[in-house]
Formats: C-alpha cells, structure tokens, sequence
C-alpha cells in the first residue's frame, strides 16, 4: 500500500529532531454544502533539523518513531519556490 503524503506549514521546531506541521483539508459539509476547513497538526522526523517556522513541506507516512510521531519530513513544498 503507497504511503500517504500530506503538505503543511511547520508552525513549531522546538523539540530535538521533530517539527510539528499544520495541514489544512477542505471540504463540502453534507448538509450546508459549504466548503469548510479543518486543521490537524502532525509531529514529523526531521533528523537534521533543516526545517524552521513557516516552511511549507512534505510529510509522508512512515513507522512509529515515538509515542507521538508516525511522520517524517520528505522535502519543501515545490510550491514555495524559493527554498529547497
């Protein structure tokens, strides 16, 4: 089964190793049929600390890490352009 990436904005790279990644899904509710938006934040592996706050990236689905991290970092978003 391929793994799952999702695409996110790093809103905090406190912890040693780990950055914590905001992804934003949107979606047609069943009853209003309005597009609504739901948040979710994920602890991502970042083993060389590259990636600070503010930073678009790809996180993919990988083995459980910690008690909390079942993601790593794949790269930066191609969408942001100017960092790679």
């Amino acid at each position: 089964m391929p793994k799952r990436i999702l695409q996110g904005v790093v809103v905090s790279d406190k912890q040693a190793k780990t950055v914590v990644v905001k992804v934003e899904r949107r979606f047609t509710h069943p009853l209003l049929k309005k597009t609504v938006r739901r948040t979710k934040n994920y602890h991502a592996h970042d083993e060389n600390r590259r990636f600070k706050v503010g930073d678009t990236v790809s996180i993919e689905e990988s083995k459980p890490i910690s008690k909390l991290k079942r993601w790593t970092v794949v790269e930066t978003a191609a969408a942001d352009g100017a960092k790679s």
